[in-house]
């Protein structure tokens, strides 16, 4: 069963289609992460769900019952804002217990659900302090616990980790992965970061331009892309008028573009006798750009003058820039009118890429 549902929803501000006709269904228990360039629709959509903006038409369903005409704060519904929205004059103890205290909670049943949130998100000893004596990481845990304290059955978050840096920021994403797990409550969370998507979300619903594009786990997204935005939005990838020049690939439609991933790509040395037997399926490329990734160096290579990317691990022997490779391309996606295709190197028929 759905537990939250868009039905044909749009809204506009003016001339600007925010959403147009959007419908997805996000099961109980799932997180969400609703994945799109700035000014794609998505906090918008996220705020039609919590009821702080009004759709233009189309129906908003949380357990089964339409909420149009249902307020914010009587959908149930907790909502964690992008700058944390934190009480400055409370302590950490008062702004978790404010939603319990709104709602006229017993003192006792308040003071044992803080003390409950506040050793889940690993606070204990911050009780007494105030926003502006917590770092960017524990004032997003308390904004995480307030809205958690009323138990709602569904939790919102817009953009949960734009505020903090880099580092903590991917600490924190592990953490709400494993909160949200513990506290098994349906979660849609907004971001354009597709890492973070990727590593925290169940299922991810693209949106550009209002549209929805593609919605799918995070495997089945980057693996199968529905549409030409999608092959291009997620990963990186190298876009190309023509690729039906290149060995192996003279079967694609011609005025197709074509779009090729780093890992759909082998450069390597023309003495590498692991792929001795492939040379003829592949071209030659030269080395314009190496970039140092932590766990890999990104190549960019020079190849019938056309730049393609490819990873290399750092365990491999060194290169540099100038040198030639050689440069296999295993497949590349072909973008349709509405749709994307996956088309193989003929020349590899037979050969397990995989045990390579």
């Amino acid at each position: 069963m759905m537990y939250v549902e868009m039905k044909h929803i749009n809204k506009n501000f003016g001339d600007f289609e925010a959403a147009k006709d959007i419908n997805f269904g996000v099961q109980q228990g799932r997180m969400v992460a609703l994945l799109g360039p700035s000014g794609s629709g998505k906090t918008t959509i996220l705020r039609m769900i919590a009821g702080l903006e009004k759709q233009d038409s189309g129906d908003v369903v949380i357990e089964g019952k339409v909420v149009n005409d249902i307020s914010a704060r009587d959908r149930g519904i907790g909502f964690v804002f992008q700058n944390y929205a934190l009480f400055r004059y409370m302590t950490v103890y008062e702004n978790i217990a404010f939603g319990l205290r709104v709602k006229k909670e017993d003192k006792r049943k308040i003071d044992n659900r803080v003390r409950e949130l506040i050793g889940l998100v690993g606070l204990e000893g911050m009780e007494k302090r105030y926003p502006d004596q917590l770092s960017g990481g524990q004032r997003q845990r308390v904004a995480f616990a307030r809205a958690l304290a009323p138990n709602p059955q569904l939790l919102l978050l817009d953009e949960p980790f734009a505020a903090i840096d880099a580092k903590v920021r991917k600490e924190l994403r592990g953490w709400l992965k494993e909160m949200i797990e513990k506290v098994g409550i349906t979660s849609i969370f907004v971001t354009h970061d597709q890492e973070e998507a990727v590593e925290v979300a169940d299922d991810i619903i693209i949106i550009n331009e209002g549209k929805l594009e593609q919605m799918g786990t995070p495997v089945e997204i980057y693996k199968k892309p529905k549409t030409s935005f999608v092959a291009q939005f997620i990963g990186t990838s190298a876009i190309l008028d023509d690729f039906s020049g290149f060995k192996g690939f003279g079967n694609l439609p011609k005025g197709k573009q074509a779009i090729v991933r780093p890992e759909f790509i082998e450069a390597f040395k023309s003495d590498n006798e692991k792929f001795k037997s492939l040379i003829h399926a592949t071209e030659t490329g030269v080395i314009t750009n190496i970039a140092f990734r932590g766990s890999y160096q990104e190549l960019t290579l020079k190849v019938n003058g056309i730049s393609l990317t490819a990873n290399r691990s750092l365990e491999r022997r060194p290169v540099k820039i100038g040198e030639q490779m050689c440069v296999l391309v295993y497949r590349v996606y072909v973008l349709t009118d509405d749709d994307t295709e996956i088309h193989k190197n003929q020349l590899l028929k037979g050969v397990d890429i995989e045990t390579l």
